[in-house]
């Protein structure tokens, strides 16, 4: 899409009494292309006008900015008009004056017959020639709109920005307003930005409908194409098939979103030292490479500068082990692997949910799937050679994976499935903590695994396995581990957890820094934390990385990565791709309320507060589809399509998970399995 109008990564922030200030509007990416119609719609208060006055020019943004046709918007200007809900004639001048006042402001360069022949033009456009001499107490409100849309028209705008036009009017004048402005925009083709509360509204004038979440920190939510034919007619619109359902689909984000503002008002713990309601700690962990964050913090004192003066780290031996400890509460937070906050958050295999926040993505790649050297030695070097190489009759290749939630488990299916490979039918996946992998491969349990480090390099140095495909293949940059708390214990706890946060942001800032490289390299081996020898934890993480095949090991700069290009934000369109990976293999539902689960599971507001106390930018990445190796894209704003566009696949559900209506009648406290 070629962009006309460019809304580039738009904060608005108001001061407050006390130093404070109220975030109103967060990140807001947005193009328009020429000659599109784009409405916003959101509750009251989620920033809708803010953005359009910003567009104006009547606004300025506090970060980020506005571009029309290349050039930055830094004032208003007559090329951009706004259409408002009170109209602003003035009262004493006649509906043809009060166009001829724009017309004669802005077009000073025309002649006199010409600047009058335009007045007549608009005039003749919005249908008033008969009241062309009335003033405007002798009009209606639908009049009186019409003269607005007219003045604005006349002076040849580039984009017409309209805020709630047609609100003060009765249903009978609207909408024949709506009809006539949607003939106005096809016939001039002029691009618009409109302002709505009626969904219907939005349907019939739209190209696009850009919904925005609640406030404080709005942001785009979901974007719904409306591809209903032009030219239109009201109903033609209403009778097209798809209508209802992109109704239907509008009318359940806005109910997802008042949902989220009943649970708004969060309790306070009591504050204990620095300002911090609990300072003890006890946080989970699995030995392997990417636990990097959590023992630079501890090693390097950032858990003490942030006020976390009792942090113990508690190795575990299994992904479960972790999952048990956040569930009985021994554990205050943990890594946690990607899938696992929202599989126990939907609750899965029958179990109650557990909701959970996750406020900071740890680390990105460092995965690989190994296989038996076996099959190296038997000419096996690509996925299509493992497909082709067949089992013993009767038999299936057996795979490791660490935990159905991880990112291991997903990536190795979509791997699989990608040659047309049904991971639940022709091969046997088998669940096995990360430590346990290579003694598994060795004594034939397994064909292979996907794990993270330092288990693949191990098998390779070991001569056990070579790596067949790594993250770096399959998606570069996918997000791994998370640090992942119980979302009572984040009521409770609210500045516990900012600390937490920015004690680890900082720790992966320091991961990411090749020069601290070695030292984390010789931490990690230490009994108390991964535990094996050094030469496993160094490749990808130091020193090139040898794939076990033969060739001369390769530099991966990017195989280990924990905060370079927004590594660490917790973005929301990438946890919908886990959504829709988990409910692909039966692994939980896939909940049809999915915006309303990722806002509350990945906390962006605890990720960028802590960025901002920090100093350090607080954006989330631009919300993007998602292209993996094989091609296949994932729209974000249409995941329930590309849930239906896969070939292979487990039993698909979709429903609506409401969460706290299940919870209601079930303590949170009581005994919960989590997956194996």
């Amino acid at each position: 899409m070629t962009a006309f109008v460019e809304i580039d990564h738009v904060d608005k922030v108001f001061p407050l009494p006390g130093g404070d200030r109220y975030i109103a509007l967060a990140n807001i990416n947005l193009t328009i292309k020429e000659g599109e119609f784009v409405t916003l719609i959101g509750h009251s208060g989620c920033g809708k006008s803010t953005l359009l006055n910003i567009v104006a020019g009547l606004d300025n943004a506090t970060t980020g900015g506005v571009v029309l046709e290349g050039s930055v918007i830094t004032q208003p200007g007559p090329d951009r008009m706004v259409v408002f809900q009170n109209y602003s004639l003035l009262p004493w001048k006649t509906v043809r004056q009060n166009i001829a006042l724009g017309v004669n402001a802005a077009m000073k360069h025309l002649p006199v017959a010409d600047r009058h022949a335009l007045i007549e033009q608009h005039i003749k456009l919005v249908g008033l020639e008969h009241a062309a001499d009335k003033r405007p107490h002798e009009l209606s409100g639908g009049m009186k709109q019409r003269v607005a849309i007219a003045r604005a028209l006349a002076i040849r705008p580039k984009v017409m920005l309209l805020d709630e036009p047609f609100g003060a009017l009765d249903a009978l004048t609207r909408g024949g307003l709506q009809e006539q402005l949607m003939h106005i925009a096809e016939q001039t083709g002029m691009t618009c930005l409109m302002v709505t509360h009626d969904i219907d509204e939005a349907l019939i004038l739209s190209d696009r409908v850009v919904m925005l979440t609640n406030g404080p920190e709005a942001h785009i939510g979901q974007i719904l194409d409306v591809k209903i034919p032009r030219p239109r007619t009201r109903m033609e619109v209403v009778n097209h098939p798809s209508y209802y359902a992109l109704r239907s689909e509008m009318i359940y984000f806005l109910n997802q979103q008042k949902r989220a503002k009943k649970r708004k008002g969060k309790p306070l713990g009591a504050v204990a030292g620095n300002g911090l309601e609990k300072v003890n700690l006890e946080i989970g962990f699995s030995p392997v490479t990417d636990c990097a964050p959590l023992v630079i913090a501890k090693e390097k004192g950032f858990f003490e500068k942030h006020g976390l003066t009792q942090v113990t780290l508690s190795r575990e031996p299994s992904w479960k082990a972790i999952a048990d400890g956040i569930t009985n509460r021994r554990l205050d937070a943990a890594q946690m692997a990607v899938g696992m906050p929202l599989a126990m958050t939907l609750g899965c295999d029958g179990n109650l949910p557990i909701p959970m926040v996750s406020g900071l993505i740890l680390s990105r790649n460092g995965n690989a799937i190994t296989l038996d050297k076996r099959f190296y030695d038997q000419g096996v070097r690509s996925l299509a050679d493992f497909k082709a190489r067949s089992p013993k009759p009767r038999q299936i290749y057996t795979l490791g994976i660490v935990h159905p939630a991880s990112m291991h488990n997903l990536m190795l299916r979509y791997w699989l499935a990608s040659a047309g490979i049904n991971p639940d039918k022709d091969v046997n996946l088998v669940v096995i903590p990360p430590a346990q992998m290579v003694s598994n491969l060795l004594s034939g349990n397994i064909d292979g695994f996907c794990a993270g480090e330092p288990w693949n390099s191990r098998a390779i140095s070991e001569g056990h396995g070579f790596v067949i495909a790594n993250d770096l293949d399959i998606w570069p940059g996918h997000p791994e581990k998370m640090l992942s708390v119980r979302e009572d214990w984040d009521s409770q706890y609210p500045q516990t957890h900012l600390a937490l946060v920015k004690a680890l942001l900082e720790a992966c800032m320091y991961c990411d820094d090749p020069r601290n490289r070695e030292e984390i390299a010789k931490l990690l081996s230490q009994p108390d934390y991964i535990g094996t020898n050094l030469e496993y934890i160094r490749p990808g993480l130091v020193d090139p990385y040898d794939r076990g095949t033969g060739e001369l090991p390769k530099t991966l700069p990017r195989y280990n990565q924990f905060y370079i290009e927004k590594s660490a934000c917790p973005s929301r369109f990438e946890g919908l791709w886990v959504l829709t990976q988990l409910a692909r293999w039966g692994i939980t539902a896939f909940p049809k309320n999915w915006i309303e689960i990722l806002e509350r599971v990945r906390r962006l507001d605890v990720y960028s507060k802590a960025a901002r106390e920090l100093g350090l930018p607080d954006q989330e990445p631009d919300r993007h589809p998602i292209k993996l190796f094989d091609g296949k894209i994932f729209n974000p704003d249409a995941p329930i399509d590309y849930l239906n566009s896969l070939d292979i696949h487990g039993k698909i559900q979709i429903e609506e998970i409401l969460i706290d209506e299940i919870l209601i009648n079930e303590p949170i406290a009581a005994a919960v399995k989590t997956p194996a």
